[in-house]
């Protein structure tokens, strides 16, 4: 395992410590949580991948882990490595522990043949220096009551049903629906292992910050389930009446006349006031839907960032939107083989060959730019353009061509 900073032990954290493991993280990130509420759910992370390090003391003083994720990309999937649960002790910062952890997580998840690596980042300005790039962008919209939609067809065909959402009953619906509605965009993590899913899904009353127990939604054709919701609303009342704000905590949609008629639902429920959505990816359809999108509040955030830790197998996985021939020269100071001069060759079905080279690089970037690339979601040319890239305009739009995913990355849950 890497060494860690001088003066620090790195071990894999036994079950008798995972509690210890929990106490420091809720420290460093104060939102995780009372540790005693964290005991009504089960511990996610797989046996043998919760991380940390000791002081001389015995204490542990930093964490992280990860998750053994499948990363949809566009084509195809990698296996990636899910980084989660990093954080310092506040009186332990300042000490080499942050690279210390980022280095033998990349050294980890080679060893367990995980070429990527995927985050939500808590503070944006820290994974950039480890070479994690902002893959993804998601929408998070505040709705008025009764915002129109445009037509369907089929929609009005459809039937709504409403319930409270029970997970030992509607678990296995919700999340066929989910990763069926998400086929084939990048990003879009199935929710494994099942202890991480009765997590994402869990309606604890202490963490419901005033509003309802969850409700499902379902659109049915029949016995077809066609989409769903989960969503909450909260009592309030204003000077003219009722106030209400409805939570959507998730939304999945096999078609657009499922779309249609589970947001036309949501938008008009009684006593409410405003609609907030789930994070949606940028050119999810309900953007396209609204009649007048301006009385819409839009929250724009980045959503998953993306490393790529072994980069021919990594580039070699996806397939790519148009053919390129071209060298990339690519920098990489955590991961000294990923450094030097690629060749990648991309034939007309799309599909990839990567093999080191001597010639000369066409694109000159750096891993951080070639993990913000690698979704589909962000745009070479973009990137040239802030200084990020450097190489002739002509190389740099055939990149950009080639990378580009014909649907937005995202992943709509954070771990």
């Amino acid at each position: 395992m890497t060494d860690p900073a001088v003066g620090y032990r790195t071990l894999v954290v036994p079950p008798e410590r995972l509690r210890e493991f929990r106490e420091v993280a809720s420290l460093a990130f104060p939102m995780l949580g009372d540790p005693l509420l964290d005991d009504s759910l089960p511990f996610a992370l797989p046996a043998g991948r919760a991380v940390a390090v000791e002081s001389a003391d015995g204490a542990i003083v930093a964490t992280h882990g990860s998750y053994p994720f499948t990363l949809p990309v566009p084509g195809g999937t990698v296996p990636c490595a899910g980084l989660t649960w990093v954080g310092v002790r506040p009186d332990h910062r300042r000490r080499g522990l942050m690279a210390s952890m980022l280095r033998t997580h990349v050294g980890r998840s080679l060893e367990r043949g995980e070429v990527v690596s995927a985050l939500f980042a808590a503070e944006a300005a820290i994974y950039g220096r480890f070479g994690y790039g902002s893959a993804a962008d998601d929408v998070r919209l505040t709705l008025p009551r009764r915002a129109a939609l445009r037509d369907v067809v089929g929609s009005a065909d459809l039937t709504v049903d409403l319930v409270r959402f029970d997970a030992a009953v509607h678990t296995a619906t919700v999340e066929d629906l989910y990763v069926r509605a998400g086929a084939g965009r990048p990003g879009w993590l199935a929710r494994t292992p099942p202890e991480l899913l009765t997590r994402v899904l869990a309606d604890l009353p202490a963490a419901r910050g005033g509003y309802e127990p969850l409700l499902l939604a379902t659109v049915r054709r029949g016995d077809d389930v066609r989409g769903a919701a989960l969503l909450a609303r909260q009592e309030q009342w204003g000077a003219s009446g009722p106030e209400y704000p409805v939570r959507v905590r998730q939304a999945s949609a096999l078609d657009a006349a499922a779309t249609h008629r589970l947001w036309t639902f949501l938008l008009d429920l009684d006593l409410t006031a405003t609609v907030s959505t789930p994070a949606l990816a940028v050119d999810d359809p309900l953007l396209h839907l609204l009649e007048d999108p301006r009385p819409t509040q839009r929250h724009l955030g980045d959503n998953l960032w993306v490393r790529l830790l072994d980069v021919p197998a990594a580039l070699g996985a996806r397939r790519y939107a148009t053919p390129v021939d071209v060298v990339l020269d690519l920098s990489d100071t955590l991961v000294p083989a990923n450094a030097g001069r690629w060749r990648l060759e991309v034939d007309a079905a799309g599909a990839a060959q990567v093999s080191r080279t001597d010639a000369r690089g066409d694109l000159r970037l750096d891993v951080r730019e070639l993990g913000a690339l690698y979704l589909g979601g962000r745009s070479a040319s973009a990137l040239a353009a802030a200084g990020l890239v450097d190489g002739e305009r002509d190389v740099v739009d055939r990149v950009t061509a080639a990378f580009t995913s014909p649907l937005a990355p995202v992943c709509p849950w954070i771990f």
